[in-house]
């Protein structure tokens, strides 16, 4: 059985897509591309710094809600518009704020994102830790 969750205080679009899927049987968990909405859809900063940090705000809310962490993420890959490498310390430096080691991850340099004013979209997959 797949578990489709709706956290509170984590804004989505109904119908567009479920913020998290829950794969009971295997402990997995996939959430859906995180940017810097806060729970009512605005967005939150417009520099990348800022809006790295609501995501990760976002992040931890969505896999609460799943049962694990930031540091039970096992992938992610974010999406960053306008990249420079001088951004890697201000994006991970939200990311991995009390995650005790890295996940794997993939980081993509992109021309735009859905809405013009988001610079940085972050997607991950988590596993459920054993209890």
């Amino acid at each position: 059985m797949t578990d489709y969750l709706t956290p509170a205080g984590l804004h989505h679009l109904p119908g567009a897509f479920t913020p998290v899927v829950r794969l009971p049987e295997t402990g997995l968990v996939f959430l859906s591309g995180q940017v810097a909405w806060d729970e009512h859809g605005n967005l939150r900063g417009t520099d990348h710094a800022t809006q790295t940090r609501q995501i990760a705000r976002n992040l931890d809310l969505a896999l609460a809600a799943a049962g694990c962490g930031r540091e039970d993420i096992v992938k992610e890959t974010v999406y960053v518009v306008d990249y420079r490498p001088e951004l890697i310390s201000e994006l991970f430096a939200a990311l991995r704020e009390g995650v005790p080691a890295p996940p794997a991850s993939t980081l993509v340099g992109v021309a735009a994102l859905f809405d013009p004013r988001v610079l940085v979209e972050v997607d991950v997959v988590a596993k459920v830790p054993a209890r």
